[in-house]
């Protein structure tokens, strides 16, 4: 898969497309069927797969406050179409000048004379344009006269609920980290770098924790306590018994610590069973099960105790995975 980075960077040799558009934040079981479509239909029409997303956030141009949390970066939706069979990966800057355009201009400008698209696949609720005047119907109607064909994708409802990057935030702030995962497909999931924490984990309490740099931007489930798995980059040297690329048990905390008036809000892993010098090292941390909300505890001794009993539910929930 080729990525290509702006509309002005799109290869002169490109002489035909099927475009699949969205921004495909968390590429979520809805995305999934989307852009499996877009691939299938560019095959049967022997053309490429150009997959356009959009950086930053639209929200965040015209409402920052406003700007939902990411269920991923951008690196994370460029692996997955890749994994999709997505041949052009297209990230457009998304500024107030693109956002003005008329969605007859899109259409022309954009879609016809710079991805030269055969055929268009948009989800059902779909917006472009100057003040999302554009729909999925627009397309649908304005299509053909450009001899292009319009796929419209239904939503993904299932169970009652519409999977969406909106309901995958609304469960990970109850903490319902099952939830998501069953929009998703997978595990939610954060990136980052081990950094030095405070040093009390492991000194104090017995515990050593990996605490993960998370990006402010990222979506994190509600505080609390959580069992996941905790891998390491591939191509990490680590200095213990752990190995790269190999998934291990973890007990999981999200948030403050109120015990130690800690304000602020962190990923902190305790890996199971297993001793090695992460500081420094990149990981993923999967989460897979909730175990119980933050808590202020009035000692050591009886959040040690609380320590004890979360160890031994996340033995279990992983051992059930």
């Amino acid at each position: 898969m080729d990525i290509w980075h702006g509309l002005d960077n799109i290869p002169q040799s490109l002489d035909a497309s099927v475009v699949t558009i969205g921004v495909f934040d968390g590429v979520h079981r809805g995305h999934r069927r989307l852009i499996g479509t877009a691939v299938r239909r560019a095959r049967e029409l022997d053309v490429p797969c150009v997959l356009m997303t959009f950086e930053p956030h639209p929200v965040k141009v015209f409402a920052p406050e406003r700007t939902p949390r990411l269920l991923g970066s951008l690196k994370d939706r460029q692996a997955m179409a890749e994994e999709l069979g997505v041949d052009y990966f297209l990230t457009v800057d998304f500024t107030r000048s693109l956002a003005a355009l008329s969605p007859t201009e899109y259409i022309e400008q954009v879609l016809v004379h710079q991805l030269h698209a055969k055929a268009i696949v948009v989800g059902e609720n779909f917006t472009f344009g100057h003040k999302a005047a554009g729909t999925s119907q627009t397309l649908e109607t304005e299509g053909p006269r450009y001899g292009c064909d319009v796929d419209i994708v239904p939503l993904l409802s299932e169970d009652g609920h519409t999977i969406s990057s909106t309901f995958i935030r609304s469960q990970l702030d109850q903490g319902h980290v099952d939830e998501a995962a069953w929009a998703l497909g997978r595990p939610y999931s954060v990136y980052g770098e081990v950094e030095h924490g405070a040093g009390r984990g492991g000194r104090e309490l017995g515990y050593p924790t990996a605490n993960l740099y998370i990006s402010p931007e990222r979506a994190l489930p509600a505080d609390g306590v959580y069992a996941g798995w905790f891998t390491i980059d591939p191509g990490e040297t680590v200095d213990g018994d752990m190995e790269p690329g190999v998934r291990y048990p973890t007990a999981i905390s999200v948030g403050m610590n109120p015990t130690f008036n800690d304000d602020r809000r962190s990923v902190e892993s305790f890996v199971l069973d297993r001793h090695a010098d992460l500081y420094g090292l990149y990981a993923t941390v999967e989460f897979i099960g909730y175990v119980r909300g933050m808590e202020t505890f009035s000692g050591v001794d009886e959040l040690l105790a609380a320590m004890h009993r979360d160890v031994d539910a996340v033995r279990a929930m992983t051992a059930r995975k």
